[in-house]
């Protein structure tokens, strides 16, 4: 195996593991409380909103690995302030967001021009909240100190694999710089900030008609997966122009028959390929400050899950909804990569 495949393996599972502490941790003992609303809320500010100044932070601080380190550290420092929720919540988002944004880095530095390691880096956090809020939700079986331990050896992997890789923990970013033209600001950064946004508001108001069955669930959660981890390939072999029309073209199709489980497992895994093409764009677009672009559409996860977090009801419900919304988010990207020259 190359060092580039192991590297891409270690972040990839040290991204699962630190969604799923987080996911234990939220679920086993802070929704116990009745502050448990607000403390979701908070945690997922820090974890995406604060990845937008965390990012540019990173950038400049130039070492990846560590940054993704003191991530995985503060997450296990977490466990240690349950009696405290709303401390608790804002230290686990924040651990949460710089191992993002150092482990984001470090995969765009050793990617090149491919969005295939960014769709695989990505994927397992989806597995990473299933899990640990399953068994969270089962009154906590999963020790906490075994997720702490390994939290924290996991940190020191990741930087004493720079000091082997590089011999220090210099991470060579590319020197920090935000020049972009207002004309890719408005026609290509907020279209992508826009189907983002949109992904993540369909995605936590998604529900069918089978979605309860504990079976269905998990394929779905398999689908989304999936999703992320070939729409990077997707992405890489046939432009990214070519794989937004072909994956979301499809995943609408197959929306006006979500109500039958397979078509609706295959929509969802359509859908979710737009994902590593989206953010691999945006870094394109600020490729001197490509944590803080990670960060710009991190953000706008967290505005598309924000009506659902202040408890709103949907407002899409129906398969025709989720076609047209899937057209539109359609439109939106293919415009963004068309007007980014990204095809």
């Amino acid at each position: 195996m190359s060092m580039v495949n192991s590297r891409l393996m270690l972040y990839s599972l040290t991204h699962f593991m630190v969604d799923f502490c987080c996911g234990l941790l939220l679920f086993s003992h802070l929704s116990l409380g009745a502050e448990f609303g607000l403390c979701l809320l908070l945690y997922n500010f820090c974890a995406f909103a604060m990845q937008v100044p965390l990012g540019l932070l990173a950038d400049g601080f130039d070492r990846n690995g560590c940054v993704a380190a003191v991530g995985c550290v503060l997450v296990a420092v977490a466990w240690g302030l349950v009696g405290v929720p709303l401390l608790c919540a804002t230290v686990l988002g924040l651990g949460n967001a710089l191992f993002h944004v150092g482990g984001g880095l470090e995969v765009l530095n050793f990617s090149g021009n491919r969005s295939a390691p960014l769709g695989i880096f990505v994927s397992p956090g989806a597995f990473g909240v299933y899990f640990g809020a399953l068994l969270g939700s089962d009154g906590g079986v999963f020790p906490g100190e075994i997720a702490v331990i390994c939290l924290v050896l996991t940190g020191l992997i990741l930087v004493a694999g720079d000091w082997v890789l590089r011999g220090g923990v210099v991470s060579n970013n590319p020197p920090v710089s935000l020049k972009i033209s207002r004309d890719i600001i408005i026609f290509a950064l907020i279209p992508l900030f826009l189907v983002v946004c949109g992904r993540s508001y369909l995605g936590v108001v998604l529900n069918f008609p089978w979605k309860g069955n504990e079976h269905w669930a998990f394929i779905l959660v398999c689908g989304t997966v999936l999703g992320k981890a070939l729409g990077g390939y997707l992405g890489d072999r046939l432009g990214m122009s070519r794989a937004c029309v072909l994956s979301l073209g499809a995943s609408a199709l197959l929306f006006s028959m979500a109500n039958v489980p397979i078509f609706g497992v295959l929509a969802v895994f359509l859908f979710n390929m737009s994902m590593p093409m989206t953010l691999f764009a945006a870094t394109r677009l600020l490729p001197n400050a490509r944590g803080f672009a990670f960060g710009i559409l991190t953000f706008a996860l967290f505005m598309g899950a924000l009506p659902t977090l202040l408890g709103c009801a949907p407002l899409l419900t129906a398969p025709y909804q989720f076609v047209l919304f899937t057209l539109g988010s359609l439109a939106l990207l293919w415009f963004g990569l068309k007007r980014s020259d990204i095809t």
